[in-house]
């Protein structure tokens, strides 16, 4: 089966930044599970799945603007201290979950001074491009209720 739209996909990845880091991998774990055209991952290596069949292997970069977005100084915050005076053990690279007017959203806390904490609501890979070798291990069609939950189920996938 050759991967399109509504198809399940199951991957092996490894995922670097420029630089040659390690992001994640799946090596050692089940693959990664998606319904292609879900936005169940990011939009670029979404793409990159278009056509592939089992067994297909690629590399793939993805840009920010097909990642998880370019950086957003505006959601860089500092906060008075007070406002953390639950959390005994705060400190830089906690991601904490803060409430605002409308949602709630994850900060990771990035600086602490004796009055203040300064936290950024990017997403921790935002601005960086993301380098992706890939192996397709399974292609399939999504069933009726996986479509209907927007998830895989199963191996790879959500178990209810």
């Amino acid at each position: 089966m050759i991967a399109a739209e509504n198809a399940v996909v199951l991957m092996d990845y490894t995922v670097k930044d420029d630089e040659g880091n390690l992001i994640d991998t799946s090596t050692g774990q089940e693959p990664l599970a998606f319904i292609l055209g879900m936005g169940n991952i990011i939009p670029g290596l979404e793409k990159a799945f278009l056509g592939k069949k089992k067994g297909d292997a690629f590399v793939v970069r993805v840009n920010p603007e097909e990642g998880y977005g370019e950086r957003d100084e505006s959601l860089v915050e500092i906060v008075p201290r007070g406002q953390f005076g639950g959390i005994k053990d705060l400190r830089v690279g906690m991601q904490l979950q803060a409430q605002t007017d409308d949602d709630l959203m994850v900060v990771t806390v990035v600086g602490i001074t004796e009055q203040e904490v300064t936290v950024d609501a990017n997403h921790p890979l935002a601005g960086k491009a993301l380098n992706f070798d890939v192996k397709v291990v399974e292609v399939r069609s999504a069933t009726k209720e996986e479509l209907s939950h927007g998830h895989v189920h199963g191996l790879g996938g959500h178990n209810h």
